[in-house]
């Protein structure tokens, strides 16, 4: 069985993600991408334009001194432009450790990324740890 092209353009995602692999992301994204991170932390909100997004990821290296890494267990595609992600995430932010899971929501339209909601296993965490 051959996968889905949403979920091999997930998994394309996560791995460009994983090696900062920023020219390779950008591609994966239409100029208009949203990314929106919940809670009420230094990276809350949502992040309009495909360079407001890579920023977004740049920032969250630079604050995790290039610890963060985030391990994609499984993609869910409903064949209509949907992405569920599920993933943990582990960073270092100077002496706070954080390992979590999460998701991504993607909504794909033409083979790009235009949206992305975030959502966490613990909300309160997240924010403590990104402050």
């Amino acid at each position: 069985m051959s996968e889905h092209a949403d979920s091999a353009l997930v998994r394309r995602g996560y791995e460009a993600f994983g090696k900062g692999d920023m020219e390779t992301l950008a591609s994966l994204m239409t100029a208009d991408v949203i990314h929106h991170v919940p809670g009420n932390n230094q990276f809350s909100g949502h992040h309009k334009g495909r360079e407001n997004v890579l920023d977004l990821y740049r920032r969250w290296g630079e604050a995790t001194h290039g610890t963060m890494k985030v391990d994609l267990h499984s993609v869910f595609v409903d064949g209509r432009g949907h992405a569920i992600a599920v993933h943990t995430t582990r960073a270092d932010r100077g002496d706070r450790g954080i390992e979590i899971g999460g998701g991504l929501f993607f909504t794909i339209v033409g083979g790009k990324i235009t949206d992305i909601d975030e959502c966490s296993a613990d909300m309160d965490e997240e924010d403590a740890f990104w402050g």
